[in-house]
């Protein structure tokens, strides 16, 4: 698995991570032919080498010419929703602008729809949003890790006046990642990096195991004490007892008065919005009164709006939030092929080097049913048909 750890050695912005990203392999001429199809004309790309304490690093400017002050969130979408990239990184780009917008409206205590991303909604976070999601894709990574988040002190100008730092957005879309104390005394953070450290990450922590491939360094705009710069390291993930820790979070809530038929309704919306895991236990509440556990287990990125649908399609008033630690194995799906037809099974390897099978039930009830079979019949010839498969 194409593993990116990102390693912020002063900090992250947009533009330092795309930085980094070219400067470990992605072409720019590729990105920037994906980022035309944005269709927007007022922007331009600029690339180059400079050099931050002693370390050559690339440093990304988003040149614009556009002078719109601030932009709704529908503004955003629309540019968004009218390209010609893929519907995923479409989606994938409006759910971060929906977070940075959900967080910039209860700074400012108004509605999604009518909160103004005054600076984070200028064409160059557009850019660094999308070319982001784009650049990952091109070079084909599928796990990041990202390692505590240096924050430091001091003010900045914003659009209401001075700022302190942490900037207000930053803090809201950090909750539930490690952050560290940095002695600079400027923005090191800033909301566009916050929002695409905390929603691309599988985890955070050290360097995860690795064969190390490339790495690359994107520099900040600013001349620090320190080196001002963002390092990739990209390579191929080498020891599957450890490489695939994450860290999500557990969101929970006790119900005693919903109706019982809309819990596969709530299920439902939760899974389409990207919750890993959503169950329900049974429990007793005050009172003796019998009640429903309902937890959901997902990515750090995707608690707020999976909050928001607790809140919107079940009676309760609170929701419980804590991080929890997740320990995966590697899995893939193969084909199995039995006297009865052929089965998808999930395949998972461990530590040791042994594998477990895991037949799809969906195919296997089919199965057992047109064949007028049991089921655990067709179970263990799919499993004794991928344990052949992976012996031989």
């Amino acid at each position: 698995m194409k593993t990116l750890y990102f390693d912020l050695i002063a900090g992250a912005s947009g533009d330092m991570i795309l930085g980094a990203l070219i400067d470990a392999g992605l072409s720019a001429d590729e990105l920037c032919s994906k980022l035309a199809k944005l269709k927007i004309d007022d922007f331009e790309l600029a690339v180059k080498k400079v050099d931050k304490n002693g370390f050559s690093a690339t440093k990304v400017d988003v040149l614009v010419k556009d002078d719109v002050p601030a932009r709704h969130l529908p503004d955003i979408e629309a540019i968004i929703t009218n390209c010609d990239l893929p519907a995923h990184i479409q989606e994938k780009s409006i759910a971060l602008f929906r977070r940075l917008g959900g967080v910039e409206a209860g700074i400012h205590g108004t509605s999604l729809d009518e909160v103004h991303l005054h600076e984070l909604g200028g064409v160059d976070t557009i850019v660094d949003v999308v070319g982001v999601l784009v650049g990952l894709e091109i070079l084909g990574i599928k796990r990041v890790v990202v390692s505590p988040i240096p924050l430091g002190r001091g003010f900045v100008k914003g659009a209401h006046g001075q700022i302190p730092l942490p900037a207000p957005a930053t803090i809201a879309l950090l909750k539930n990642a490690p952050i560290v104390g940095s002695p600079i005394e400027k923005e090191t953070v800033t909301p566009t990096g916050a929002v695409l450290l905390t929603s691309l990450a599988d985890s955070f922590g050290p360097i995860p195991a690795m064969r190390l491939d490339t790495l690359g360094y994107g520099a900040g705009g600013r001349d620090l004490p320190i080196p001002n710069l963002l390092r990739v390291l990209i390579g191929e993930q080498t020891d599957p007892k450890t490489a695939n820790f994450s860290t999500l979070v557990m969101l929970e809530t006790n119900i005693d008065d919903l109706n019982p038929e809309f819990y596969e309704h709530v299920m439902e919306q939760l899974f389409a919005a990207g919750a890993l895991d959503v169950f329900f236990t049974p429990i007793q509440m005050k009172k003796n009164r019998p009640a429903t556990l309902l937890q959901v287990l997902a990515k750090p990125g995707e608690a707020e709006k999976l909050r928001a649908i607790l809140f919107r399609e079940t009676t309760t008033l609170g929701v419980r939030q804590k991080s929890v630690e997740r320990y995966a194995l590697d899995r893939e799906f193969r084909q199995a092929e039995t006297p009865y037809g052929m089965v998808p099974v999930k395949v998972s390897k461990l530590g040791d080097g042994t594998h477990k099978f895991s037949p799809e039930y969906e195919n296997c009830r089919q199965i057992a049913v047109s064949n007028n079979i049991p089921i655990q019949v067709v179970y263990q010839a799919a499993i004794q048909a991928s344990q052949s498969e992976t012996l031989s």
